[in-house]
């Protein structure tokens, strides 16, 4: 356990040497913060009040106030709560099902890889939009038919990078050790494999992150999303591109501070696959050197 977390402070300092990471970590922390603890603020979503309606921003409403004169600003926060929700629990769902699926194809290689990964290609298939309408179709529209549509649409990644990683390791000598002493297939898999194939699974977890906030609001965007008046960004931009030249800011803030999160997630996740090259490239340098 100390050993994980102290592998995980490393990772955070020299992700923070790094400007970009740098700000996208601390603007990714204030929006997780902000949505965890929007029921500390004096912010209320819900609150109406027609006679301040599409009010431009003020001391009083930074972000200014929506047509029915909800803050605009509260509605952004607790639209966090959202993205995130569904971000994380997309990613879960993801990774629960798409990495045992790699990690058995690609151990066996037999027709089970066969398949599970012709199922794989026929998710590929489909554009991730049009199947999580026409799963939401059916689940009906609330946000965990979106967190479960955007799920299942992020399966592929997983379960090819998984399959990846184990064809490239199968045959490495600790994994033909654990096999000469006997070791189960499951064993092999999940506690021997996985734990060296983290580290691009957990960049594929961000990536997908910022995927799935990103369908999530073209859901909600398209009016088969989180039902209102549960806020989201991606139904405040919906609504807000009626009132464009009205009140700008309606559409424009909250479609900055989607953007920015998304932008966010994509420069973390280029970062750790940096500095995952740089540590694979020293490594093989190092062996090489080693052999001569």
């Amino acid at each position: 356990m100390s050993e994980t977390l102290a592998a995980f402070g490393t990772l955070l300092r020299r992700l923070f040497a790094r400007r970009g990471a740098a700000l996208s970590l601390i603007f990714l922390g204030l929006v997780a913060l902000t949505a965890i603890f929007a029921g500390l603020l004096p912010l209320d979503p819900l609150a109406q009040s027609v006679a301040d309606s599409l009010k431009p921003p003020s001391a009083e409403n930074w972000f200014g106030t929506d047509e029915l004169g909800r803050d605009i600003l509260a509605r952004v926060v607790y639209g966090a709560r959202t993205s995130l929700v569904t971000a994380f629990g997309a990613v879960f769902i993801a990774a629960l099902i798409g990495v045992p699926i790699g990690l058995v194809a690609g151990f066996y290689g037999d027709w089970r890889d066969s398949i599970l990964m012709r199922c794989i290609d026929v998710l590929l298939a489909l554009p991730n939009i049009l199947f999580a309408m026409a799963l939401i179709a059916v689940l009906g529209r609330s946000q965990g038919a979106a967190l479960i549509a955007v799920g299942i649409a992020g399966i592929p990644g997983f379960a090819r990078i998984a399959r990846a990683q184990v064809m490239a390791l199968r045959q490495l000598d600790f994994v033909m050790a654990v096999r000469g002493f006997g070791g189960r297939p499951s064993y092999i898999m999940f506690r021997t494999i996985l734990p060296n194939a983290l580290s691009p699974l957990v960049v594929q977890a961000i990536v997908l992150a910022s995927i799935a906030i990103l369908l999530e609001a073209a859901l909600a965007f398209l009016g088969v999303g989180v039902p209102p008046p549960t806020p989201s960004w991606g139904e405040m931009l919906r609504t807000g591109k009626s009132y464009l030249y009205e009140a700008p800011s309606y559409a424009v803030l909250p479609g900055l501070v989607l953007t920015l999160t998304i932008l966010s997630f994509d420069t973390i996740g280029r970062a750790l696959t940096a500095l995952l090259d740089h540590d694979e490239t020293d490594a093989s340098g190092a062996t090489v050197g080693g052999r001569r």
